[in-house]
């Protein structure tokens, strides 16, 4: 992948583009926003320290478009941040009309890119870049479900106090409260969660996951997470940078799988070079489907809510 744009220069981007440019996923990582001096400055700061952390990526800032040229994959971090008491739908319209205009430059320079949505809300921001793009489905690509799995893995290793490495789960559905921890999935070490975590204390986990990001909020009191977030998008562009066909939990368009259609929702896909190879529809436990597709339903509730787009 010779270059990879992160447009948006704040805390998710510009730590995105510090760790893309660590693992050295792109000759040149440009690092886009409207503000001037300020994606200049982070990119000069990010690239001298490649004489430290051994990479090699060039790492350049810009408030112009047209230095994102040619970019295969494109990052969408711009919008506004979520406050203490603010809900993701509160950041609709603003952050629909930021969506859409960075999509329109990024795509007028770039028109072969993946883009990978990191804006709230998430899956209703994927469906604006993938409106006004024009690009086939399995372009667009919302960063939700590896966060949200990463979560609900922590807790429960905290729960358990184990490593953090032998959980696995999958979080699906949209981004916001009404995301589906898969129970019947996960496990530790192939131990049934069941099995070791009463049920009460299996809610309560849950719940956590799906406040993980207003915790955060609520702790920074201005701003919102990004070393979890950027480290999600980073996993996602690993896998498709390296054809890796790694299977992760994203935000796909759904075309009628798992009885879904016409919504971005989280679901297990494929990720390789051209973006997402395949959704893979697995076999959920009855209620797990029904929560899903609950969830979708109340993302294309949102998309309605949207006018001109």
């Amino acid at each position: 992948m010779n270059k990879i744009t992160v447009v948006g220069a704040g805390n998710v981007g510009a730590t995105t583009a510090l760790r893309l440019a660590e693992k050295q996923l792109a000759e040149e990582i440009i690092l886009l926003d409207i503000v001037e001096g300020l994606p200049q400055g982070k990119a000069l700061d990010i690239w001298q320290s490649g004489s430290l952390e051994g990479f090699d990526s060039r790492v350049i800032g810009t408030n112009n478009f047209k230095d994102t040229e040619s970019s295969g994959i494109i990052i969408l971090t711009a919008g506004l941040a979520r406050k203490p008491g603010m809900s993701r739908d509160d950041l609709l319209k603003a952050n629909a009309a930021i969506v859409k205009e960075s999509t329109e430059k990024s795509i007028q320079y770039s028109p072969q890119s993946i883009i990978i949505i990191v804006s709230n809300p998430l899956d209703v921001m994927c469906y604006v870049a993938l409106k006004t793009s024009g690009f086939e489905s399995n372009r667009i690509i919302g960063m939700a479900g590896v966060l949200d799995t990463a979560r609900f893995r922590l807790f429960i290793a905290q729960e358990l106090k184990v490593s953090v490495k032998d959980i696995s789960t999958l979080v699906l559905g949209g981004h916001g409260d009404t995301m589906v921890p898969l129970i019947s999935q996960t496990s530790i070490s192939g131990i049934p969660i069941t099995q070791l975590v009463p049920a009460e204390r299996i809610i309560s986990l849950i719940e956590r996951t799906r406040k993980g990001g207003i915790e955060i909020v609520n702790y920074l009191k201005s701003g919102s997470a990004y070393y979890a977030p950027s480290s999600a998008v980073v996993e996602m562009v690993d896998s498709i940078v390296k054809n890796r066909k790694r299977v992760l939990p994203c935000s796909a368009w759904l075309d009628g799988e798992f009885g879904i259609s016409n919504a971005f929702c989280g679901v297990p896909v494929k990720l390789g070079k051209n973006g997402i190879d395949q959704i893979i529809e697995m076999k959920l436990e009855e209620n797990e489907l029904a929560a899903l597709i609950k969830s979708a339903k109340e993302v294309g509730t949102t998309i309605l809510r949207l006018s001109n787009i």
